[in-house]
């Protein structure tokens, strides 16, 4: 674990959080009068497992993976955090899970004690915390899905898709270029196939299968471009994904994050 923190600069504002944006005037400036920004370097530990936080975390920028290891020693990614996402319980329980930079990243903290006491006074951001567990049960089940597919390939569809419908709105994760929708893969290799429960050979591999097949183009490592969504869905086999997924969707809701 870092032996330190490095505080950004950065004003603790909610202007780059919507989620905060509807709280009352009054909660928001306790909130920020309480918060401390950290930025960490890719790799830093910010929550051990089975700790107790003396913080909760709002993810600013980057991107964290919430990881776990093993009995025999590997590690295993159960989850991504990225911006708006919330971590630390509140009120009781440790950490069932340990919280890690996957990329450089900011974390709004904010200090359990007089967190929870605001909590108690206002069912705003009381409302706000349990949506946002709402929307965590929501990945993970999406996460399920993806999961349950023997195919490496297929789990990859999966990463794909959910990074153009839940994770879209993060800043240069998808973007249109002309007709095409290029997606760009935030996390390593490494992190990708602990997340995938596979080894970084398969991800090359099926990578590479999904572009043989004419699903998605290569342009680097880190970058896919789309060439056919009603393919990719297929591919994983989830009807609600099919409703949700469409180049149209997509292409508007992109154009209406670029404004």
């Amino acid at each position: 674990m870092s032996n330190g923190y490095k505080t950004t600069k950065k004003l603790c504002a909610f202007s780059g959080l919507d989620q905060f944006e509807n709280l009352p005037s009054q909660i928001k400036s306790d909130l920020e009068t309480m918060c401390r920004p950290q930025s960490y370097k890719s790799g830093e530990v910010i929550a051990e497992i089975s700790t107790h936080p003396p913080f909760i975390g709002v993810v600013s920028e980057g991107i964290l993976r919430m990881q776990k290891s093993l009995p025999d020693g590997r590690q295993h990614v159960v989850g991504l955090l990225v911006a708006g996402d919330m971590f630390g319980r509140v009120f009781n329980g440790n950490m069932h899970f340990s919280v890690e930079a996957a990329t450089d990243a900011t974390v709004f903290q904010f200090q359990r004690g007089p967190m929870e006491d605001i909590l108690m006074s206002s069912p705003e951001l009381d409302r706000l915390i349990l949506l946002n567990l709402t929307s965590e049960l929501d990945r993970a089940r999406d996460w399920m899905i993806i999961l349950a597919n023997p195919k490496v390939r297929s789990r990859l569809t999966g990463f794909i898709l959910l990074l153009c419908t839940k994770f879209q709105a993060i800043t240069d994760l998808v973007s249109l270029h002309g007709t095409d929708v290029h997606v760009r893969i935030p996390i390593s290799r490494t992190d990708l196939a602990h997340l995938l429960g596979t080894r970084v050979e398969s991800i090359s591999r099926g990578l590479h299968a999904l572009a043989d097949d004419g699903l998605i183009e290569i342009l680097r490592p880190d970058l896919v471009a789309i060439r056919c969504f009603e393919a990719l869905t297929d591919e994983i086999g989830d009807p609600d994904l099919l409703e949700q997924v469409s180049l149209k969707n997509i292409v508007r809701d992109i154009q209406k994050n670029l404004q």
